[in-house]
Formats: structure tokens, C-alpha cells, sequence
């Protein structure tokens, strides 16, 4: 019913995934598949949505009324068997803004803030532009999989008196679902040291079977009052320029200086395209979803594929979730900085270079599959063509 391979020209729309390769320093006609968005217009719903309320023409000051509660609870119960309160849930324009209001309302100047490294790297920004102390435990690889280190985990946890543990669940971009027992082994740690933890769960509609998506605050009761877990419909639907996020917070306590921090800031009324988008998202996106979904497994099967026959020293890091690849190139000999240049500049492709999210991404990049094929087609014939 959707053609996700139809492609729509997104150039001169201000969009900075193809507006902005110049500004950044890269070739006018470079190939974009690096930030988190995607090339497909989202759902005929959400936009049938959105019309209505720009026809009606006024866009004053609003919140979200009981319907979109409804609608939340439902996708979040349906989706992930995760019952929700409407009073756990606090807005925001956008999970990075939700971890640097934790990071404020829970922690002092100084204080530590514990990251699993390789991660999004907006996580150690928001540390570092918050004048907190970057701790960093890092995953290693094994088999093909990468895996958390808990000794060194925890032992950096004690070393440094960690307030706060900022969790990417599932994994940007290594591509890992944790599963229960993985999450439930941090929550321990992070419950035994009083470490607060903040859970980005933006990916969570995008988890390959037979993988399941666990909410971290459904561990046990213990660890529904000990943390954070932040969601959107930006990633799943398309809707990051609508600035719009949920943030559930079980613990009153915990709600209320993360409410009072946000407030802080000025915003205290959201977006209304953005709960209006992600209230028919969440009643009426289900299909298009489903359809993406199919989209996204067809083109993994394509680049593995491709990898196997045209790009022989590449690895693909086989992905439980998310639309984004991890992509090792170190076989290829190259250095880190080399590898992005000729990827850069001669393949004419712009991927997010693997070191923009900690030293373990060396010689490696990610890759947004979320595009139709033939564009993903041809950023990987070029890069096959430079290594060559």
C-alpha cells in the first residue's frame, strides 16, 4: 500500500541531512545516510492529522487532552506490555532535551555521569555542556556482538561516585536489544551504588525478531522508582523537526524535580504539532509501521548481501534494532581518518564516521538504511567502487 522506494527529493527543504554538506565540509553532491531520519514521507494519517489542525488555524498554547493519554497508553501496552499511568508522563521537545534536564535536575557541577561507549554521541555533549564529569565503561565486541563490560561498569561506577547512568536502549549504534537479563544485571549495579538511570528508549519500535524490546522500568519495582525512561514517535514516524517527546517517570519524587528543571527552561506548554502528530501516530500509524518494517528487513537483506559479494573485508555487526548499521572497515587497512575521507571524497557518501561515538568505533561507520533502495543501492556501489 506505501512505496517506501518511491524517492522524494528533499533538497531545499532545510533539511540538514541534505541542505548542510557544504556547511559541514563535505561535497555539494555527497550521498547523505548519516543522521537518524527518514527519507520517507511518514504516515498518510499524521499528515491528514496535521492538515486538519492547520486548516482550523489558530495554534495557540495547548496541551494534550485525554484522548492522546489514551492513545500513548495503548501503543505503549500494545507494543511493549508496559502499562502506563498518565501521571508518569512528562513532555519535552526531544529526548536529548530530557537527558540534559536530568542531568541538571539530578546531579551538581562536577558530578559524575556514567555513558556506555560507543553511544550517541549528543549523550557525552550534554555531560561535558553541563559542566559534569564524563565517565565512559566501554562495550566491547566479541563474535560478533558487541556486549556490556559489568565489572568495569560497575568498578568505574565506584571509582568515581556516579550520580547518573544514562542507558541508550536499544543501542545507537551498535545495534544491540538488551535483553532482560542484561538489564537487569545494570539495574542491580546501578540500585546497589544509588546511581539514577536515565532510559533513551527512542528506538524502541524497531527491534528485529526474534528480539524484544524490554522497558527498563518494568525490572522490577525497584527500578521503576530509580529511573527515567524516555520515548517519542520521532524516530518510528519521521517527526523529529516536531520537536516532541514522553518521558515516564514512576517515582513522584523523581517527577517532580525532573518537572521542575524542565520549567526552568521556560517550556511549559508543548508543541502542538508535535502531541498532535504523535497522538495519530500512535491511533492510526500501526499499518504504515508494520509496512516500514517490511521495508527495513529487505533492505538489511540487501546489504548484507552486498557486503558479502562487493564489500568482502567489510563486517557487518548484525543489528537486533534500530535502522541504523555498524559497518567494521579496519580490514581494509586503513586509518580511521583515512577511511572517512575516502568515504567522504571519493565515494561521495556521507555516513557518520564511527569515532563520533567513542575511540571503540575506529574504522568503523554507520549507515541509515531508512531510505528507498535505490538509494541505499547506490551509496554502497560507491563505496565498493572507492575501496576498490
Amino acid at each position: 500500500m506505501y512505496d517506501f522506494n518511491k524517492i522524494t527529493d528533499r533538497h531545499n527543504t532545510n533539511a540538514i541531512k541534505f541542505d548542510l554538506a557544504v556547511a559541514r565540509g563535505k561535497p555539494a553532491d555527497v550521498l547523505p545516510l548519516w543522521v537518524a531520519d527518514m527519507d520517507f514521507p511518514t504516515s498518510p494519517a499524521i499528515i491528514e492529522a496535521l492538515h486538519s489542525k492547520v486548516n482550523h488555524g489558530i495554534f495557540g498554547y495547548s496541551v494534550p487532552d485525554e484522548r492522546f493519554y489514551d492513545a500513548v497508553k495503548k501503543w505503549q501496552k500494545t507494543e511493549h506490555d508496559f502499562e502506563i499511568n498518565r501521571n508518569w508522563v512528562v513532555t519535552t521537545p526531544g529526548v536529548v532535551f530530557a537527558i540534559a534536564t536530568a542531568i541538571r535536575a539530578f546531579t551538581n557541577e562536577g558530578d559524575a555521569v556514567i555513558i556506555q561507549t560507543p553511544v550517541y554521541y549528543p549523550f557525552k555533549n550534554m555531560i561535558e555542556a553541563n559542566n559534569r564529569k564524563l565517565v565512559t565503561s566501554s562495550l566491547f565486541e566479541k563474535d560478533g556482538k558487541w556486549q556490556i563490560d559489568f565489572d568495569d561498569f560497575e568498578r568505574k561506577i565506584e571509582e568515581n561516585a556516579v550520580k547518573l547512568f544514562i542507558l541508550c536502549s536499544p543501542h545507537n549504534p551498535v545495534g544491540r536489544v538488551w535483553t532482560r537479563e542484561e538489564l537487569t544485571r545494570l539495574s542491580e549495579i546501578c540500585l546497589k551504588h544509588n546511581v539514577l538511570v536515565f532510559a533513551d528508549e527512542i528506538h524502541n519500535d524497531f527491534v528485529f525478531e526474534p528480539n524484544k524490546h524490554t522497558v527498563f522500568s518494568t525490572i522490577s519495582k525497584e527500578t521503576a522508582l530509580n529511573c527515567i525512561v524516555s520515548t517519542s514517535a520521532s524516530k518510528t514516524f519521521n517527526l523529529a523537526g516536531l520537536q516532541f517527546s514522553i518521558n515516564f517517570i514512576q517515582n513522584p519524587q523523581l517527577k517532580r524535580k525532573f518537572h521542575d528543571e524542565r520549567d526552568k527552561t521556560g517550556y511549559d506548554e508543548p508543541s502542538l504539532m508535535g502531541f498532535v502528530a504523535t497522538q495519530a501516530a500512535y491511533e492510526q500509524g500501526k499499518e504504515w509501521l508494520t509496512e516500514l518494517k517490511a521495508h527495513l528487513v529487505s533492505n538489511l537483506d540487501f546489504v548484507r548481501k552486498f557486503v558479502k559479494e562487493n564489500l568482502q573485508k567489510a563486517r557487518l555487526i548484525e543489528p537486533e534494532g534500530t535502522y541504523l548499521l555498524w559497518l567494521d572497515f579496519s580490514a581494509y587497512g586503513y586509518s580511521d581518518a583515512e577511511l572517512d575521507d575516502l568515504i567522504v571524497n571519493k565515494a561521495k557518501v556521507w555516513l557518520d564516521r564511527g569515532t563520533m561515538f567513542g575511540a571503540e568505533g575506529n574504522c568503523y561507520q554507520r549507515i541509515n538504511i531508512a531510505t528507498p533502495l535505490p538509494i541505499l543501492k547506490e551509496a554502497l556501489e560507491r563505496i565498493s567502487k572507492a575501496l576498490s
